[in-house]
């Protein structure tokens, strides 16, 4: 049975044939993108027997929810399950002036940071565009937001490495900022990558792509390849070359991703290189407390050296700090990993205890 979800109208008119007049394929269009629907009967404006005719041989394709996590602090990760029976994560971070999802590209992710609770996944699969797009209807349906009237970001910085699965990427990117369709502002999508250098150039070549975010999180090769063994392909010298040729918008920045963990890359040394390294682009820096978890064997810094790491590179960009979202859940950066809570408190044990007090002490962005 196919799956529509993932179609733009082009593919959609080719799949109602020549039998159909040209606004049935646009008609369609909207209801899967704009209207969101959930089945084929509630697309009211195609004719009966054309819907029957469809839902016969095509299903929507939207994930199913298997499991729900509400954190204290308002953030909701979803456990959602693909019509191929593999599950990925996505995550609901509302805020006052805003609401950000942050999707996944892979049913897990090949990159094996040491940091980060998906690694121990490893990779099962690309996901299409239909499910990239998919996760963020889902989303959007669930909490009664529209990008016309409510402020959505999406960032791609779930389970996976965006830039290994750049065609579905891009195909879902268009049909999230496309004004006939989900009508997201390009200017709130966003990829993150651990810097797969000639992905980085062939997504700076795409007419309409998501803002780039570069998870650097080292000022070193040495350490760099410590934490993200991938990097040893793409030394910092070649990742911030491709870094300066990357055809920004007029409106666009840079932004990189610096994970701090205690004693490994928060030092004044640190610091004062991350400024050098990045203070000719047109950038700006997130600095990411690290988010405990089991298996991950590092620390973060204590408040007082994440502020102090903060004073050095604003000198120079801007730099802010990340408030952590959904610790208490599992469902911040690096957390994602299908657990259950459960299972995850088990496995934890003084970690989790060093995660709830590193929310109540750490300073909001």
């Amino acid at each position: 049975m196919g799956v529509l979800l993932g179609l733009d109208a082009g593919e959609l008119a080719a799949l109602l044939g020549q039998g159909h007049p040209g606004f049935r394929a646009q008609q369609l269009y909207e209801a899967l993108y704009r209207t969101r629907v959930t089945s084929l009967d509630e697309v009211t404006t195609l004719p009966s027997d054309l819907r029957r005719q469809l839902a016969a041989d095509h299903r929507i394709g939207l994930p199913r929810v298997e499991r729900r996590y509400d954190s204290a602090d308002g953030t909701r990760r979803y456990l959602l399950r693909l019509d191929d029976g593999r599950a990925i994560e996505a995550v609901f971070m509302p805020e006052v002036s805003r609401s950000t999802f942050c999707i996944s590209t892979q049913v897990g992710c090949p990159v094996g940071c040491h940091f980060c609770m998906t690694a121990a996944l490893g990779l099962e699969r690309n996901l299409t565009a239909g499910e990239i797009a998919g996760q963020v209807l889902f989303l959007l349906r669930e909490h009664g937001l529209e990008p016309g009237r409510d402020r959505v970001n999406v960032v791609m910085m779930g389970q996976g490495e965006p830039l290994l699965n750049l065609e579905a990427v891009l195909k879902a990117t268009r049909l999230l900022v496309d004004p006939r369709g989900v009508g997201i502002s390009p200017r709130r999508v966003t990829l993150s990558t651990v810097g797969i250098v000639p992905k980085i150039r062939e997504l700076g070549q795409a007419a309409i792509r998501p803002k780039l975010a570069i998870s650097l999180h080292a000022t070193t090769d040495e350490v760099r390849a410590r934490l993200i063994p991938i990097a040893r392909r793409y030394p910092l010298a070649e990742l911030l070359e491709a870094c300066r040729a990357y055809p920004l918008r007029s409106w666009e920045r840079l932004t990189f991703e610096y994970l701090l963990i205690r004693g490994v890359n928060d030092s004044d040394h640190d610091a004062r290189r991350l400024a050098s390294l990045l203070g000719q682009l047109r950038a700006k820096v997130n600095l990411i407390p690290l988010n405990p978890g089991p298996g991950i064997p590092y620390q973060p810094p204590d408040p007082e050296r994440i502020l102090a790491f903060q004073a050095r590179v604003r000198r120079v960009l801007p730099c802010f700090i990340r408030k952590p979202r959904g610790q208490d859940v599992f469902a911040a950066c690096g957390q994602l990993r299908r657990m259950a809570l459960d299972e995850a408190a088990q496995a934890c044990g003084a970690i989790s205890t060093l995660a709830r007090r590193s929310v109540n002490r750490t300073m909001p962005e």
